[in-house]
């Protein structure tokens, strides 16, 4: 066994460790509506928070301290849609990821139809089997030691769900039918796989 202390790590070093062995980690595409034209992400730092009430959460870093489109959006506007990614879509949410200036659309280098969403100004992503038109609920901003703001976790609560009939069938998801793709480290993902069922002991 390997025992290191983190403080002795780089930063590079820490991620790589974290990206590794933290996985598989669900994606969310993240739709936002920018200032100037309609932005999308995929976010590997993302997973449900509460049931009750819905909430979901994504994380993202800042890049030398500056908040990222996605960031600046939600904070603006106060919702996004969310999207799961199932691997009919995976080329198309890979193309997203593309750095591009503040009034460019990502969506531009997809495949992807946009259609209106049922709460908000934000349009959501019609290929996608599921997807939450969110509002923001509460934003963290992560600091490091030396108290500079790093990250910023949003907690978005769900106002209205989308779901394909082909993946929800007599009120469950139907998981082998969604085909949710998983971010392992590096240019990397993950199927779903082999499943294993266990029953709860009492």
């Amino acid at each position: 066994m390997i025992s290191m202390d983190q403080s002795a790590l780089t930063k590079q070093e820490m991620y790589k460790i974290m990206i590794g062995t933290v996985i598989p980690r669900p994606i969310a595409l993240v739709a936002t509506l920018g200032e100037q034209g309609r932005l999308s992400g995929p976010f590997s730092f993302s997973n449900i928070v509460s049931y009750k009430p819905p909430l979901t959460s994504i994380s993202i870093q800042r890049k030398n301290g500056q908040l990222k489109d996605t960031t600046a959006n939600i904070l603006r506007t106060k919702e996004a849609v969310v999207h799961s990614v199932s691997k009919s879509i995976l080329k198309s949410v890979n193309e997203t990821a593309r750095e591009l200036a503040p009034d460019e659309s990502e969506l531009n280098y997809t495949d992807f139809d946009l259609m209106m969403s049922e709460t908000m100004k934000t349009p959501g992503i019609l290929q996608a089997l599921a997807r939450f038109e969110t509002i923001l609920h509460q934003h963290i901003p992560i600091q490091d030691e030396e108290g500079q703001i790093v990250a910023d976790l949003l907690l978005l609560k769900i106002q209205h769900l989308h779901l394909s009939e082909t993946v929800y069938q007599n009120s469950y998801i139907l998981a082998d039918q969604l085909e949710p793709m998983s971010r392992l480290a590096g240019n990397d993902y993950a199927e779903l796989g082999e499943k294993t069922t266990m029953e709860r002991p009492k």
